[in-house]
């Protein structure tokens, strides 16, 4: 390995930066009798931080596609909701043809000659006359 004069190893985190050794600056020495320009704000603008720019679009760009986002799930509930409805619909109008067919069956077996049969048909004979059973 390697050494050179004056190199040590840093200490500390190593986000942290080890400080600067601090030097002199050399002034020129025409400008000591002059005054210093001042700057509106208080601050030179080379030494004023700006503001980035970037946090700020990535910040638009999570709320767009958070807005967006939504009125999908909006869209696709919507759409279940309508195949939904057609599902429904469809099985109203089977129900509604059963009970037309339940309805029909009644009227056609609730009359006189369909039950007379349907009793033959089980066995049981025609009635005869009715025996009557005089008071006392």
């Amino acid at each position: 390995m390697a050494g050179y004069a004056g190199a040590r190893p840093r200490s500390g985190f190593p986000w942290r930066r080890a400080a600067a050794p601090t030097r002199e600056v050399v002034r020129d020495p025409r400008d000591a009798g002059m005054p210093r320009r001042r700057v509106r704000g208080g601050v030179a603008s080379r030494a004023r931080r700006r503001s980035s720019r970037t946090g700020i679009l990535v910040a638009a760009i999570v709320v767009t596609f958070g807005l967006a986002f939504v009125s999908l799930a909006q869209t696709v509930r919507l759409s279940t909701d309508g195949v939904e409805l057609d599902r429904l619909a469809g099985d109203l109008t089977i129900l509604q043809g059963e009970q037309q067919e339940i309805e029909s069956d009644l009227y056609r077996l609730g009359s006189e000659p369909a039950v007379r049969k349907q009793a033959l048909d089980a066995g049981l004979g025609q009635l005869v006359d009715p025996l009557v059973v005089p008071a006392r």
